[in-house]
C-alpha cells in the first residue's frame, strides 16, 4: 500500500510525465565556447524569503531538468552521472568541505569524460564536442579551473553550450535522443514479462531502487527504500530485488514520490523555477513525517497541517483554530485518502516507523479529540514576548520525553506512537506513560522556562493517554476521567496524593522561602511510587512547617487554609485501612503527578481565578472553597 500510494503521488503531481528526465538543483553553470573554451562558471543560488520572525534561509540553487540520475552510486569505483555532476567527477577537484585523494578525483573525472565520449562520438553533437574538447584540455593542463571558496563537495555542476545562451547541453535534441536510447536499452531483458507489485503492468523488473534523499539521519549519499543486498534478507531462492518484484518505472516512480516528499522545497516539475507545497516535518533527529492526500481538495488542509499540530496560531487561519479547542472545524468535510508515512534514516537504510491511511475528514476530527485530550491548567506563565501556544505542539510533547527536551534524543518508536495515535485516536502506548511519568519526576526541580514547559506538556500526555485508557478499557479502570482543571470530587487514591504533596511544598514555602531543596526535590519521586514509607515523615515535617509559618502575619491566612486542605486529603485514608497505600500502580502513579500538577496551579490561583473556579465548582468539599465564609 505504500509503494502504490507514492505510486499515484508520481502521477497526481507529474514527477514521472517525463521518466527519463527530473528536476534537480544545479549550484553551478559551466559556460564553454563553439571550440571548447571556458568561460566561465555562474552560480544559480538565490535566498528564499524567510517567514516573519524566523532566522535568515540559507542560499539554495535553481532547479534544471537532467538525465535521471543513478539508483545508487557506492563501492570503491563509482559511475559518474550524465553531464551533470559534482566537482570530483567533473574536474578532478575537491571542495573545502571535503578533501579528496587527487588520485580518486583523477579517475573519476577520466570515467566522466569517457560517458561523453560515447554519445559525443554516436551524435557528433557540436555542443557536447565543445565540452569534450573543454575537457581535455582540463585534463591535459591547458586550462585550470578555481572552485569558488562556497563550493560544496555535493553541489551540481551542469554545461551550457554559449551559443545556446542558457540551455543545457543534455537538453539539445541529438544529446538528449541518445539519453532516451540508452536508458531504453539498459531496461532490456532484467527479469522481462514478470508482473509489478506496485502498477499491475508486466515488464522489465528493477535491478536497483532510486536512493532516498535528505532523509533525517541517513546518509547523505541517500539510501534506498527497498533493498535486498545480501542472502540473509532474500527467501525462496529469489535472488536480490526479485524479493519484491517492482518494474523500473514504479520503483523511479516511487522514488521521485518520496523525495519530493523529503525535500523541503521540491521543484515544479511542470512551471520550472517554481516549488511544490512542503509535505513533511522533522520529529525528531532522525525521524521525519511525510503526509499528503489522493485529490487536489485536500490542499488548504495539507498546507495546515503541520501548523495544526505545532499549535501555530500566526500560520493557521481562522478556519482550523478550533481544532486546539477540540472541536473539530465544520468545513474539513472532505472524503479525500489521507496518507502519513513515518520515517527514519539508519546505517544506510530508510526505515518506515509508521505507516498510516484514513480520510481527510477522519483525520480532522481525530485530530480535535488529540487536542481536547491535551487540555490541561499549565503552570508555565506567559512569555514576556507574545503569546502561549494554544495548545501543546507536536514537537515539544515529543522533546518533554527526552532528557533535557534534546530533540536529538527522542527515541523514534516514540515519535511514531504519537503520532498514530494523533491521527488515529487509539490510545497511546504504555511506554508513554512511563517515560513521561519517568522524565518528571527527574526534571522535577529544574527552574527554567523550558523545563516549566516540558512539565506541563508531559502532564498534558499523562492526562490523554489516562483518558483515553479509561474510553478504551472502561471494564478495567477504576479511575474517573480527568479533568483539565483541579477537579476536588476526584477520589483516587493517586491523584488525592499528588494534590497533598503540592499543598506540604506550598507548606513548605510559607515557612522557610526557597531552600536548596524542597519536600518535591528530595521527596516526590518516592512519594508518587510508594506512597505509605514517605507520607507520614513529610506530614511530621509539614507540622513544624506550618506552626512556623503560623506566626508570620503575612502567611498565617495561607497556612491556615492549606492545613485545612491537608486534614482533608489526609482523611481520605483511613487508618484501619493501612492508611496510605504501600504501592501505587503506573496508573495511580500518573494521577499522582496529575493531583500535584493541577493543585499546584490551583494554590497559586488569584482572587478572579478562585471566584470562577469555586462557581464552577460549588459543590467541592468546604476545605476547598477559600472565598466562602465560615457561616455559609
Amino acid at each position: 500500500m505504500i509503494l502504490q500510494a507514492l505510486y499515484r503521488l508520481a502521477q497526481s503531481d507529474n514527477l514521472v510525465d517525463d521518466p527519463d528526465f527530473e528536476v534537480r538543483p544545479v549550484a553551478w553553470l559551466v559556460h564553454v565556447g563553439r571550440d571548447g573554451e571556458f568561460r566561465g562558471l555562474v552560480g544559480t543560488h538565490s535566498t528564499p524569503e524567510a517567514e516573519s520572525g524566523k532566522k535568515k534561509l540559507r542560499p539554495v540553487p535553481k532547479g534544471f531538468r537532467l538525465p535521471l540520475r543513478l539508483p545508487s552510486r557506492s563501492g570503491s569505483k563509482p559511475k559518474p552521472e550524465f553531464l551533470a555532476d559534482n566537482a570530483q567527477f567533473v574536474f578532478g577537484l575537491g571542495t573545502q568541505d571535503k578533501i579528496v585523494d587527487s588520485a580518486k578525483a583523477k579517475a573519476r573525472a577520466v570515467a566522466f569524460r569517457e560517458r561523453l565520449a560515447v554519445c559525443a562520438e554516436g551524435t557528433r553533437d557540436e555542443g557536447l564536442l565543445a565540452v569534450l574538447k573543454f575537457l581535455d584540455d582540463l585534463h591535459a593542463g591547458r586550462i585550470s579551473i578555481t572552485l569558488p571558496p562556497e563550493t560544496l563537495s555535493n553541489d551540481v555542476f551542469a554545461f551550457v553550450y554559449e551559443p545556446d545562451h542558457d540551455r543545457l547541453v543534455s537538453d539539445r535534441p541529438a544529446v538528449e535522443g541518445f539519453w532516451r536510447a540508452e536508458r531504453a536499452a539498459s531496461n532490456e531483458g532484467i527479469g522481462t514479462g514478470i508482473r509489478c507489485l506496485v502498477s499491475g503492468e508486466s515488464g522489465a523488473m528493477a535491478d536497483k531502487h532510486p536512493k532516498v534523499m535528505k532523509l533525517a539521519g541517513g546518509n547523505t549519499a541517500g539510501a534506498a527504500l527497498i533493498s535486498f543486498n545480501k542472502g540473509a534478507f532474500e527467501s525462496y531462492g529469489w535472488p536480490a530485488n526479485e524479493n519484491a518484484c517492482i518494474s523500473r518505472n514504479a520503483a523511479e516512480a516511487c522514488g521521485a514520490a518520496l523525495n519530493r516528499l523529503l525535500n523541503p522545497a521540491p521543484a515544479d516539475p511542470v512551471q520550472p523555477g517554481l516549488t511544490l507545497p512542503r509535505r513533511s516535518y522533522r520529529l525528531s533527529g532522525d525521524t521525519v513525517v511525510c503526509y499528503w492526500a489522493a485529490t487536489r481538495t485536500a490542499e488548504d488542509f495539507l498546507d495546515a497541517f503541520e501548523a495544526i499540530l505545532e499549535a501555530r496560531p500566526e500560520q493557521v487561519g481562522e478556519m482550523y483554530r478550533s481544532v486546539w479547542r477540540g472541536r473539530r472545524a465544520e468545513e474539513v468535510d472532505d472524503p479525500s485518502a489521507f496518507y502519513a508515512l513515518t520515517i527514519s534514516g539508519a546505517q544506510g537504510r530508510a526505515v518506515v516507523r509508521d505507516w498510516f491511511e484514513s480520510t481527510v475528514s477522519a483525520v480532522a476530527g481525530k485530530v480535535a479529540q488529540h487536542f481536547a485530550d491535551l487540555d490541561i491548567v499549565r503552570n508555565t506563565s506567559k512569555p514576556k514576548q507574545g503569546e502561549m501556544a494554544p495548545n501543546f505542539p507536536l514537537t515539544l510533547l515529543l522533546g518533554s520525553l527526552a532528557p533535557g527536551g534534546d530533540k536529538e534524543q527522542i527515541p523514534p518508536p516514540l515519535a511514531a506512537q504519537i503520532l498514530q495515535s494523533a491521527l488515529s485516536g487509539m490510545p497511546y502506548r504504555v511506554v508513554i506513560l512511563q517515560r513521561a511519568i519517568e522524565r518528571y519526576r527527574a526534571e522535577i526541580g529544574r527552574t527554567e522556562y523550558s523545563d516549566s514547559l516540558r512539565r506541563d506538556a508531559r502532564a498534558a500526555l499523562i492526562k490523554a493517554f489516562l483518558n483515553r485508557w479509561k474510553r478504551f478499557h472502561r471494564d478495567t479502570t477504576s479511575y474517573e476521567e480527568i479533568k483539565p482543571e483541579m477537579d476536588p470530587n476526584n477520589e483516587s487514591p493517586g491523584y488525592l496524593l499528588g494534590q497533598l504533596m503540592a499543598v506540604l511544598e506550598r507548606i513548605q514555602q510559607a515557612a522557610l522561602k526557597d531552600v536548596n531543596a524542597s519536600v518535591v526535590d528530595r521527596y516526590f519521586s518516592g512519594a508518587s511510587a510508594a506512597p505509605c514509607t514517605v507520607f507520614v515523615r513529610l506530614l511530621k515535617n509539614s507540622q513544624h512547617h506550618a506552626r512556623k509559618a503560623m506566626d508570620d502575619p503575612a502567611t498565617a491566612g495561607l497556612v491556615h487554609g492549606l492545613e485545612r486542605l491537608k486534614d482533608e486529603l489526609t482523611d481520605g485514608f483511613d487508618p484501619k485501612d493501612n492508611g496510605f497505600p504501600a504501592r501505587l500502580n503506573i496508573e495511580q502513579q500518573g494521577l499522582f503527578v496529575l493531583g500535584y500538577h493541577q493543585m499546584r496551579k490551583w494554590i497559586w490561583m488569584n482572587r478572579e481565578e478562585r471566584e470562577q473556579w469555586e462557581a464552577h465548582y460549588s459543590n467541592a468539599p468546604r476545605a476547598y472553597l477559600w472565598n466562602r465564609k465560615a457561616s455559609e
